[in-house]
């Protein structure tokens, strides 16, 4: 047996922007060709999802609202950033922002069995923050303002497709991704 013997294995990028979000609503950020379908029974517990994104957004000063990422297999949401605040004291446009969201098997099986512990961070200078700092220094650890916990249960023993999804509270912003990556650590 090798021991420290592991492997990263990205399993699909984006070559193309994704989607301009300005509806206020929650839309899948990523384009339809990266979308990767996870095989049935492909997870096990220990193995590790890790997602980078980044791309522009803009927000207005007034109604900013709030921004959120979350990540599904299929209909199943099994990790939400919760809805990080956005500046009032300055608006941005086409500002970039960098995400990265690292998922943990914690369980597999049927049904509702399987979940991820999930952690991420976003960077962005639009994140509501304090009056001094600089901008582009703002990062948030994910679920925003809330303790870590397991995700919503899905089936592991079906296949699954993965997409990242974001939703800006107010249709008074817009948000592009223009690069993804989705890989698997071990």
């Amino acid at each position: 047996m090798l021991y420290g013997t592991s492997f990263t294995e990205t399993l699909i990028s984006g070559q193309i922007d994704g989607t301009a979000n300005t509806t206020g609503a929650a839309a899948s950020a990523i384009p339809a060709s990266a979308k990767f379908t996870l095989p049935a029974n492909a997870l096990a517990i220990g193995k590790v999802l890790k997602i980078e994104a980044a791309g522009k957004m803009s927000s207005v000063i007034t109604t900013p609202g709030t921004m959120r990422f979350d990540v599904r297999f299929g209909a199943i949401l099994v990790f939400d950033s919760l809805a990080a605040l956005l500046d009032t004291a300055a608006a941005h446009t086409n500002v970039g922002w960098w995400l990265e969201i690292m998922l943990t098997c914690r369980a597999i099986g049927g049904t509702t069995s399987a979940n991820f512990m999930g952690h991420g961070k976003l960077t962005c200078e639009a994140i509501k923050g304090s009056g001094t700092m600089p901008l582009g220094s703002m990062v948030a650890m994910l679920p925003w303002n809330s303790t870590p916990a397991v995700g919503t249960g899905f089936d592991s023993t079906i296949s699954n497709v993965i997409d990242l999804f974001f939703t800006q509270t107010v249709a008074t912003g817009s948000m592009t991704l223009q690069q993804y990556t989705l890989t698997l650590l071990n």
